[in-house]
């Protein structure tokens, strides 16, 4: 598991020196109180190491997703919106198209920004209330991306664990498959992930897959009919409405991406 960063051990051991002082100069012998961890220490605890999360994710590239099959970029980023890692799946940054790094980040953002506890939204969910006429039109423009932060940096050190985006707040809202909120295994919101490089119906996909592998997707409820979650809900009828997500193509060998995304609540269930 991820340790603290040095900011939250310096933070730490201020809180018990300055307890121990004030017990030196007092006779309250009371028991000093605990803070319980953050949304954002309890996630680096629930994170495995940066290499795991890739490998993680290069397994997955490789099932059967639909699309077109290329190499993904992943994004994650805390409650408050701070990136913690950015990762890709290929031999090198180049393996990937390099406008989905920040995409990812972006859809990991949404999905944080647009989740609560008892109620998760993807970013696939938006498509359809942020299309003209809709009611979430023009949300997509309420959260503009910090460019500073996303193209910031030296451009070699993207998607390593010193990515120059982490640690810092990239905002952007997104609204397409891709992105979703990350629940530890006792339903609390942590933050969200992103994964771009593909068909947004197959970004989602692949989302869907490696948050179930990082065991973050115990999901309280969602649009989505089936087991109330917030998966993809395809658009096939021409007539968008509700949450709904457009379908996308598939090429040879790659699955259809329609059946493998309805089937995702029970291929790679939600919960502890």
């Amino acid at each position: 598991m991820r340790s603290f960063c040095t900011t939250h051990r310096v933070a730490a051991l201020l809180t018990v020196a300055g307890a121990l002082t004030i017990g030196a100069c007092s006779d309250d012998v009371t028991a000093p109180t605990t803070t319980p961890p953050s949304a954002r220490e309890q996630l680096q605890h629930s994170l495995p190491s940066y290499e795991d999360i890739r490998a993680a994710l290069q397994q997955i590239v490789q099932e059967q997703n639909g699309g077109l099959g290329f190499d993904m970029w992943a994004a994650i980023v805390d409650r408050d919106g701070f990136v913690l890692d950015v990762l890709f799946s290929g031999a090198d940054r180049d393996s990937e198209w390099p406008g989905s790094r920040a995409i990812a980040a972006q859809k990991a953002n949404t999905a944080n920004a647009f989740t609560l506890d008892n109620f998760a939204l993807s970013s696939a969910n938006l498509y359809a209330p942020t299309q003209p006429g809709g009611s979430l039109y023009g949300l997509q423009e309420s959260n503009p991306v910090d460019p500073d932060v996303a193209y910031g940096g030296n451009p070699t050190l993207y998607g390593t664990e010193n990515d120059p985006m982490t640690g810092r707040r990239i905002g952007g809202i997104n609204v397409f498959g891709g992105g979703l909120g990350l629940y530890s295994s006792d339903g609390v919101l942590l933050g969200g992930i992103g994964v771009s490089g593909d068909t947004s119906c197959t970004d989602h996909i692949i989302a869907w897959k490696l948050r179930h592998a990082l065991n973050l997707d115990n999901v309280p409820a969602g649009p989505a009919t089936e087991g109330r979650t917030d998966n993809i809900i395809y658009n096939t009828d021409g007539a968008l409405e509700g949450f709904e997500h457009p379908t996308c193509f598939d090429t040879p060998d790659r699955g259809d991406h329609i059946e493998i995304g309805e089937n995702l609540a029970e291929s790679h269930p939600v919960g502890a």
